[in-house]
């Protein structure tokens, strides 16, 4: 039965104290890669080990022309070979291409080895303070401002309704921008959170309110952040 693992990768490149062992033991049985970047994913495996041949591997990149490479991925699963699959940052799988291949997977009977890894979100939400019982992922919110004001107003009457902690994420260089957006749209007494650098000797985690925010604004600027929003009530 051929082996599909999950590996996760580092968050920051100086994580790797965050990386359990024994990926290495699972990235050795492997033949076959399907990365979403096959540079950093060389990179990361040469930090793993610096004995480990890339070369002898196949490597393939997942969020190229999608359907070709889940083809690609079946067939590699119907030759019995071991196949891993890494993500840019944290866990594959989540918020990650990867998902398409883990479904086709399970489809043609593949056994799925999900490994431990960091997983920023949950990090985050882990060193928060919000609501961990009832929590929403949603991802990326829109680029265009009124989209995203209007996104934000929705995510701070949902988490006050249902008394759970929204968590979202965005590009980097776009950090202040996400920032200033929430500042200026959520009410004063919302809190958020900003996780910053996880698991990089900088890293930095604190939750305000939003008022409290407003008078102490960090620069995110190109720095790996998440945002974690909660307008209901600590019990």
């Amino acid at each position: 039965m051929p082996m599909v693992y999950l590996i996760p990768s580092l968050l920051h490149e100086e994580g790797l104290s965050a990386l359990p062992a024994y990926l290495l033991e699972a990235a050795l049985q492997c033949q076959v890669f399907f990365v979403e970047n096959e540079r950093t994913a060389r990179r990361f495996l040469k930090k793993l080990s610096r004995d480990i041949v890339i070369d002898d591997y196949e490597w393939h990149t997942v969020h190229k022309a999608e359907e070709e490479i889940r083809e690609i991925f079946i067939q590699r699963i119907q030759e019995g070979k071991n196949i891993g699959i890494i993500s840019e940052a944290g866990c594959p799988g989540v918020a990650d291409p990867g998902q398409l291949l883990v479904a086709a997977a399970h489809q043609y009977n593949a056994t799925v080895k999900p490994l431990s890894g960091p997983s920023s979100f949950l990090l985050a939400l882990m060193s928060s303070g919000m609501n961990g019982q009832q929590f929403r992922f949603v991802g990326y919110l829109p680029i265009e401002p009124a989209d995203r004001e209007k996104t934000i107003r929705e995510l701070e009457a949902e988490s006050k309704n249902k008394n759970c902690t929204e968590v979202f994420i965005e590009t980097p260089y776009r950090n202040d921008a996400m920032l200033d957006a929430l500042l200026k749209t959520c009410m004063p007494s919302t809190r958020l959170c900003i996780a910053m650098d996880l698991t990089a000797d900088t890293e930095w985690v604190k939750t305000k309110t939003i008022s409290e925010w407003e008078k102490e604004k960090p620069v995110l600027h190109k720095r790996p952040s998440i945002f974690l929003l909660f307008a209901g009530q600590i019990n």
